[in-house]
């Protein structure tokens, strides 16, 4: 296994959701209620997963120094859809406080993680284990890939994200589609 701190990995998630955070400014409650880029939720659905994410982030990452192999979501994906939708319709200044609060505790997490800690395990919302250094990796894309959901505009895809995370999709390809269409579409 890999050893320290992916520092690129940190590097590009604090960087995403600094640019996150410097959208939100000024985010209204009318802004808040509009539809997403996901069917069914609303911005402040996106801001309120974006948050409990983090807390998950949190979570996972002070069980990794504990030394305890933690579930991303301790009640499960019932809980975490529950907490997104309870949340998703509070005023706009309250959406944004939390995403900055829990952005601002994944920063403190990472900063506070032993190095032992970077290769322990915890569990993701599939039950799936990975290391700690996943964990930030998760948490980087999906500030990337969600920001972009909240109708703002574009946000690129860093190339240092698209590397360390598109040789883990590639494998998946088959199963998502018919492997014969994805043939076709290598070849052209």
């Amino acid at each position: 296994m890999a050893s320290g701190p992916p520092t690129a990995w940190i590097d590009g998630c604090r960087a995403a959701q600094a640019a996150l955070l410097a959208d939100l400014a000024g985010l209204t409650d009318a802004q808040a209620r509009q539809d997403s880029a996901l069917p069914g939720w609303t911005v402040g659905h996106v801001l309120t997963h974006l948050a409990r994410n983090a807390d998950s982030v949190v979570y996972r990452l002070q069980g990794a120094a504990a030394g305890e192999v933690r579930d991303q979501y301790p009640g499960g994906l019932a809980q975490r859809q529950h907490d997104i939708d309870a949340g998703a319709n509070r005023p706009a200044a309250t959406l944004v406080d939390d995403v900055r609060r829990s952005a601002a505790a994944v920063e403190h997490a990472i900063d506070a993680l032993p190095e032992a800690a970077w290769d322990a395990l915890s569990r993701t919302s599939f039950g799936h284990e990975l290391p700690s250094r996943d964990v930030v990796l998760s948490r980087w894309r999906e500030v990337v890939v969600h920001h972009g959901d909240l109708g703002f505009g574009p946000v690129p895809l860093p190339p240092a994200l698209v590397a360390a995370w598109l040789p883990r999709e590639l494998p998946q390809l088959a199963q998502r589609t018919d492997p014969a269409a994805l043939m076709a579409w290598v070849l052209g």
